[in-house]
Formats: structure tokens, C-alpha cells, sequence
């Protein structure tokens, strides 16, 4: 870090990702910043700063402080972190100890030692606090060691799933020989067998990914499970909306032989309101009747693909909110709850890595052709589809809690 880049961050003071510390602060103290700031994006702890952003400079030796922080990195994280350490000088007398967290720490959640207790905490602003469990949860999640979409839904039953939609999967969709759907045992067993079911002392029960996918009520049981989609007269959110409701039920659509549908489901639902709600072009098909022809405002493809991909990849450790699927006069807005899975970022979608946060969810919407190939369709379909139709970018935008694809119209 250059000295320049130090006095930037000392002016605007501390935030989610930088911390003002003293060097005499007990180790648990500080072991709680480290494991907070790497549970977020990473970030700078500046040693030998005041809480004003006022440098006292360090009070140890520069060799000492080193081997200080070494040792609280170690023995005060847990799984013990390597961060980047330096000291810049500051004047003829003074230090500042820098030491840098990095931003795609894998290990997460990171817990700090707080007397005999290992606790996680987490960056909210410029202050740490405790986890809550979800929030811990979804920490769990980011780093791919817990699946939620795997997470059995204690109270529910095989009844809770939607049979028709389970035979059209397992016989037309995987093309498999699948019991009577009055044999809930032999069910059972396949679901099992499977991932859409959990054995719980000898009790079959659906997971989270059975109930989003084929369940007859999933928001019954899952408040995060629906869409809410709205119709915006201009550029910003208004309460005079042309249209705003609920969209929910199964993630999969109910299929006909022929591969027609016979029920939507949830993308589908999505797609019928986008449909209704943007230009519609009028032209003569080759017998001389009259045909509608949609998609004038947004490519079929990107829009689908941005739907697919909230509903693939949302986090649904985040029980308090829906994805929002929001037309405006200029833009469509896709909004997916949580951050982005694992390690991935923008630039990488833009360049097809593959990661999931899913992969239940992600695999059966691959064996309904609903997704192609995981991690490209951003940079295979949203991206070229926009340029290709009006020559715009889409904006692909990570938030603290949310990611949001944009279409320009």
C-alpha cells in the first residue's frame, strides 16, 4: 500500500471494510475485527489509528507487531487466517501497521475467540457484531460447506409434493421407470435416492429443493419460495403501479406429452407477465392471419435467462424476501435475495465461471432444459442477447444483500 492510499482511506474513516485500531487492544479484540471483516469482502485494519482517524502511530516494535499479529491470526481465528501485513511510515517517529484481509477468503464463517468461546461475527457499517444463526447460516452456505436446497422442512410429507409433476419428471423428463403414484413408500425410496427426500429416523421428508421444485404449496411452507412481479408507469418506484402481485407455486412447469404445458410454473409465470406488460408488434403470419409478436422491448432469451438464474442461484437462507422482478418505462430489473455463491463476481460471470450455491435446484432445471450450461448464460445469452438486440449492456450489480440483473429497453 502506498502512503497515499493510507491517507485516502484515514479521510473517509472507517466502513464495512476498514477499522481504526490502537496496538494495545486485548487480541480477542481484535481477532473479533479480523474474523468480521473476512466474513464480509475482506478489507484493511490500519494499527496505531485512532477511533477519529487521528494516528498515534504503533507502540511496539515493528518486528514485535508483526509477529503479534501473526500469532492473534492463529491462535484467535478460527480456521486460523494468513492475512497481508506492512508498515508504512508515517513521519520521522510514527507507524501505521497495515494489515489486509483478503477478499475471497474460502474458510468462512471465520470465529474469534472470546474467552473459552469460538463466536462468529459479522460487518454491518463500521462495527462488528455477533452472527445471528441465519446469518451464520448463510455464511456456511457462501463457502459450499452446507446446502440448503438440501435441508429437510420438518412438517412436511410426501402428500406436500406435487405427484403429477413427480411421474411427468421421473417418467418423461429422466425417461425412468417410477412407481404408482398410490405407492408412497416406493416413492419414498426413489425419492430418497435421489436428494428430494431425507431419511429422519425412518421418516421420509422433503427438502428444501423438493418443495421450491415440485411442491404443492411451497410457499406454505417456504415464505421466500415466491416472485414478486410489478408494472411501474415510469423510471421509479411508484405505488401507482399498472400491475403488482404474487407470483408462486411449483418452480416447474407441469408438461404434456407433446412437451406443451399443461400448468406453468414459476418461470413461466414470470415470463406471462413480462409478456403482458411490455410492447407487443402486430404482423401476418404465412396463411394471413393476424399474429401478436412479443419481445419488442427485451430479448426472450436474456429476460428468461435472468429469471432462470435468480430462481437457480438465489439464497434462500433469506426466509424475509422474495425475488422481485420490477418493469419500469426505461429498464426491467431482476432482483435475486443474497449475495453472489462461493468465490463467483461480476467480471467473472462476465467470463463463465461455473459455481452454484443450488445444485439440486440447479441440476433438476438442467434436466428441464431451463438452463444449459452452469455459469454461462450470462456471458452466453444475457450479455450478447442485449448487444445483439438494441446494442445496450446489461448491468450486473452485487449489493450487501442482493444481486440485480438490468436490462435497458
Amino acid at each position: 500500500m502506498f502512503l497515499s492510499e493510507l491517507q485516502e482511506l484515514l479521510r473517509n474513516g472507517e466502513n464495512s471494510g476498514i477499522e481504526f485500531k490502537r496496538d494495545d487492544v486485548h487480541a480477542d479484540s481484535l481477532a473479533k475485527e479480523i474474523a468480521a471483516i473476512a466474513n464480509l469482502e475482506g478489507g484493511h485494519i490500519l494499527l496505531g489509528v485512532e477511533d477519529d482517524a487521528r494516528v498515534s502511530g504503533l507502540t511496539r516494535s515493528i518486528k514485535e507487531a508483526e509477529e503479534w499479529i501473526i500469532n492473534i491470526c492463529r491462535q484467535n481465528v478460527q480456521p486460523p487466517l494468513i492475512p497481508y501485513w506492512e508498515t508504512l511510515p508515517w513521519d520521522n517517529l510514527r507507524h501505521v501497521g497495515v494489515l489486509s484481509i483478503p477478499s475471497d477468503s474460502p474458510d468462512k464463517p471465520y470465529k474469534a475467540r472470546r474467552g473459552t468461546a469460538w463466536i462468529t461475527f459479522v460487518r454491518v457499517g463500521s462495527t462488528s457484531r455477533e452472527a445471528t444463526r441465519d446469518e451464520e447460516g448463510r455464511l456456511y452456505q457462501a463457502s459450499g460447506v452446507m446446502r440448503y436446497d438440501l435441508r429437510p422442512v420438518p412438517g412436511t410429507g410426501f402428500s406436500d409434493l406435487d405427484g403429477r409433476r413427480l411421474v411427468n419428471y421421473y417418467r418423461d423428463i429422466r425417461r425412468q421407470e417410477c412407481p404408482p403414484i398410490e405407492d408412497e413408500v416406493e416413492w419414498q425410496n426413489l425419492l430418497t435416492t435421489t436428494d428430494l427426500m431425507v431419511d429422519d429416523r425412518g421418516r421420509a421428508i422433503p427438502n428444501v429443493g423438493a418443495l421450491l421444485l415440485f411442491g404443492r404449496r411451497p410457499k406454505h411452507w417456504l415464505p421466500q419460495a415466491g416472485m414478486t412481479v410489478t408494472a411501474y408507469p415510469g423510471i421509479e418506484k411508484d405505488y401507482a403501479a399498472r400491475e403488482r402481485r404474487e407470483i408462486g407455486g411449483p418452480t416447474v412447469a407441469l408438461l404434456a406429452a407433446a412437451g406443451d404445458h399443461l400448468e406453468t410454473g414459476l418461470v413461466e409465470q414470470a415470463l406471462d407477465f413480462v409478456r403482458n406488460n411490455t410492447a407487443v408488434e402486430a404482423g401476418i403470419d404465412e396463411n394471413g392471419r393476424r399474429q401478436d409478436r412479443y419481445w419488442i422491448d427485451y430479448p426472450l432469451e436474456a429476460v428468461r435467462e435472468a429469471v432462470v438464474n435468480a430462481v437457480a442461484h438465489r439464497d434462500y437462507t433469506i426466509s424475509v424476501a422474495d425475488i422481485e422482478l420490477s418493469i419500469y418505462q426505461d429498464r426491467l430489473e431482476v432482483i435475486s435475495p443474497g449475495r453472489l455463491p462461493n468465490t463467483v463476481t461480476v467480471e467473472g460471470m462476465k467470463k463463465g465461471v461455473r459455481a452454484t450455491r443450488n445444485e439440486l435446484i440447479k441440476e433438476v432445471l438442467r434436466d428441464y432444459h431451463y438452463i444449459e450450461g452452469s455459469g454461462l448464460g450470462v456471458s452466453r445469452k444475457i450479455i450478447p442477447g442485449m448487444r445483439e438486440h438494441n446494442g445496450t449492456e446489461p448491468d450486473l450489480i452485487e449489493e450487501e444483500a442482493r444481486f440485480i440483473v438490468r436490462l435497458w429497453k
